[in-house]
């Protein structure tokens, strides 16, 4: 009984555990000390049949998943990092093929273009393409879809965004 209570206390205080100037935590996340403020530009939209909110909303989702799973702040004047990015691609496609020239599948794929750079250390930054789709039955209308098919979407997006920008993966 002694022991279990020892293990217990003894991972507790790994899965709380902070390690000094890397900032490492349990979940991964790499952010340097020094680093404490972030800003998400405004996205722009250049992808075709795009909703036209959907700029402002994965800025937003983005603002949103940096506030909710760091501990950056928010800062629109001399942020530690940045983020900038295009809505690159929004494409519904068919996937399952059937007999007859029809699909059973489709899929709403959506491609970001993101450039983050930190004011902190210069070689911390890339320009990358991110994409995420989500798969739907061909009977149903996107319209009826969508606006789950783009949360799915902008949560993929952004845990991948977030990933590469704070860990070491």
């Amino acid at each position: 009984m002694n022991r279990f209570f020892v293990f217990l206390l003894f991972f507790f205080s790994l899965t709380t555990w902070q390690c000094g100037n890397n900032g490492y935590s349990f979940r991964g996340i790499s952010i340097p000390a020094d680093v404490r403020t972030y800003y998400v530009g405004q996205f722009k939209n250049n992808a075709l049949n795009a909703p036209p909110t959907i700029a402002t909303d994965f800025s937003e989702a983005l603002k949103e998943k940096i506030r909710r799973e760091s501990r950056l702040i928010l800062n629109e004047t001399s942020p530690d990092v940045e983020f900038q990015g295009t809505i690159v691609d929004f494409r519904v496609t068919a996937e399952a093929p059937q007999p007859g020239a029809t699909s059973a599948i489709n899929r709403l794929t959506i491609i970001t273009a993101v450039q983050y750079s930190s004011n902190k250390d210069e070689t911390a930054g890339f320009k990358k393409n991110f994409s995420f789709f989500f798969d739907f039955p061909a009977s149903v209308d996107l319209a009826s879809v969508q606006t789950d098919a783009i949360e799915a979407i902008f949560t993929q997006l952004t845990e991948d965004i977030f990933n590469a920008a704070f860990t070491n993966w």
